[in-house]
């Protein structure tokens, strides 16, 4: 099985309204991700030989989310989310991808150098 990771960086602001401490108020992160895809095969002819998939490709795929949705935006606005945590961002990026990037398996989000969250369907990678 291969195992390749992309990673992303973005700003971006939110508030988590049912927090019982700061997060309730309006504060932003220099936020990491990762996009994470597996297979057990290569790709055997072509200008992609020997890959899985190609890293480029799957940043041209990534850029327009984070572009769109995530980079300086406010996040509750622009996912829908009533509270935009790590946990429910992951899974949000995981679905908008999930149809357009193949053998994605995995979204990993840190919005602190010290708090990640990572969102994997149950069975997916397995």
């Amino acid at each position: 099985m291969f195992r390749l990771e992309k990673s992303f960086t973005f700003e971006a602001s939110h508030v988590l309204p049912a927090h019982d401490g700061k997060c309730r108020r309006l504060h932003g992160h220099s936020w990491r991700g990762r996009v994470v895809v597996e297979g057990d095969s290569l790709t055997t002819e072509g200008a992609k030989i020997g890959m899985l998939i190609d890293y480029a490709d799957l940043g041209m795929i990534i850029r327009p989310l984070i572009e769109n949705y995530l980079d300086h935006h406010h996040l509750n606005d622009t996912t829908g989310l009533a509270n935009p945590t790590s946990e429910e961002l992951a899974r949000w990026i995981y679905n908008q991808l999930r149809e357009v990037v193949p053998l994605l398996c995995e979204v990993q989000v840190e919005e602190t150098c010290t708090s990640k969250a990572s969102y994997r369907p149950y069975g997916v990678g397995e």
